[in-house]
């Protein structure tokens, strides 16, 4: 591959002016490029860097995060509330742009439209091909996508990415999951993407249906799953994998506002790796901004060094991760220790303990006999209480089920959280982001 000359020698030229070496080089080059390329073209960052002395240019990473404040997602939505349809943060003219996706609106209630030109759109296609091969795929390999296209960012840049690997891409979008395993397995697909609770409920049909998943060659014996944090929970991996006749089962995230973001680590399991030819990470305390050491957990912020259309400087993702060491060979790319564990604003406090919906996945996929649960939360007199209902698998039994997850649950959080049990089948499955936990009506 043939590297652009100017490219490399202003890396090279920032390298010695800086005194820093190898990637972080790398990355404050491309930081000093997108500052000065906003200060004259993005109307939504130009007056906030103006305002942090960034105008005069960034003479380190640590000026960089020491000078300007992290940017929230409300502040995002509000732009384009009062700027529709896309807000201020569009670098070029409406007509070099070419990709539009859009978030769910499950945080913050507002869906964000979210722009791409050709220039960055290439890059986020580049940051996936690193998470294909970091899962051991390449040309050789057929990947289904059992999902229907449609707004959110990360099933394109899956799919493309995979495409321009060499792999045979498999689209299974407006089929039953039944009608995708068949297809799966009619073109022995060697890999599978999609949630981790969708990946799940494959499985699940599967053996309803009587469907040998583990067949040799006939099923795919790498599974890459995103959306949810369970893809780094070791208890779901390995149910998933049971489910899979043992495939691989590798966790990856990103977000639509900042791209795929996450590879697995090829040597350390259960760490992911943030790009860093991509992404300036930090892992800071929520409440402070103050950075955290290896092995403490705080909250991923991000800035996008090569998404210039629409790009984000010190995003707070809401991304609750623990830090681990960064590898010799790829320093700019800290490690994520379990993957993404939890979202800021998914924390419920009941009864003085603190409360993350992955904890309490943790504890349910230990149980093998769980089909499908959910938690009720409620007020009672201001304060939260919750409940959870099981539902069993065919042919377990539901009492000694409730009655251990409930022993469980106790263990693990020193609370007693009531558990009932479902009728199987009654609970709702889902094929992209589970919603599990619900408030109920006042």
């Amino acid at each position: 591959m043939v590297r652009d000359v100017s490219v490399e020698s202003s890396e090279d030229a920032a390298r010695l002016a800086t005194g820093e070496s190898g990637r972080a080089a790398s990355q404050l080059d491309r930081l000093r490029g997108l500052v000065q390329e906003l200060l004259v073209n993005n109307s939504f960052w130009a007056p906030r860097l103006r305002q942090a002395g960034l105008d005069g240019g960034v003479e380190s990473l640590e000026h960089f995060t020491g000078a300007l404040p992290r940017v929230e997602k409300i502040e995002l939505i509000e732009d384009q509330r009062v700027h529709p349809p896309y807000g201020l943060n569009v670098t070029y003219p409406l007509d070099r742009y070419t990709r539009l996706h859009q978030t769910s609106g499950t945080s913050g209630g507002t869906p964000l439209r979210w722009l791409d030109t050709p220039e960055s759109w290439s890059a986020q296609l580049a940051t996936w091909r690193r998470v294909l091969t970091s899962c051991g795929l390449s040309a050789a390999d057929r990947v289904f996508f059992p999902f229907s296209f449609g707004p959110f960012l990360g099933f394109w840049t899956a799919f493309e990415a995979a495409s321009e690997l060499g792999c045979l891409v498999l689209p299974g979008g407006g089929l039953s999951s039944r009608g995708r395993l068949d297809m799966l397995l009619a073109n022995d697909a060697t890999a599978l993407c999609c949630t981790p609770t969708y990946a799940l409920r494959l499985g699940e049909v599967a053996a309803e249906a009587g469907l040998d998943l583990g067949r040799g060659d006939a099923a795919p014996r790498t599974l890459i799953v995103a959306g949810e944090p369970g893809g780094s929970i070791p208890e779901v991996q390995t149910r998933i994998a049971q489910l899979w006749g043992g495939a691989r089962v590798f966790d990856h995230h990103g977000m639509t506002e900042v791209g795929p973001v996450s590879y697995p680590d090829p040597n350390q399991s259960g760490v992911l790796r943030v790009d860093g030819d991509a992404f300036f990470a930090e892992v800071l305390k929520p409440d402070t901004g103050e950075a955290v050491d290896d092995g403490e957990l705080g909250e991923l912020v991000l800035t996008t060094l090569r998404r210039r259309g629409t790009p984000l400087l010190r995003y707070r993702t809401g991304d609750l991760v623990r830090r681990a060491p960064p590898p010799d060979d790829r320093p700019g790319d800290i490690g994520l220790e379990g993957g993404v564990l939890a979202r800021t604003d998914d924390m419920v406090v009941v009864r003085g303990v603190n409360l993350y919906p992955s904890a309490v996945d943790r504890v349910v996929r230990r149980f093998d006999g769980v089909a499908e649960y959910r938690v009720e939360l409620r007020r009672d007199r201001g304060m939260a209480e919750l409940t959870l209902e099981v539902e069993p698998q065919p042919g377990v039994a539901p009492g000694p089920l409730a009655s251990g997850l409930g022993d469980s649950l106790r263990a693990a959080f020193n609370l007693r959280i009531p558990v009932t049990a479902a009728e199987v089948g009654s609970l709702p499955r889902f094929e992209l982001k589970a919603r599990r936990w619900h408030w109920a009506p006042r």
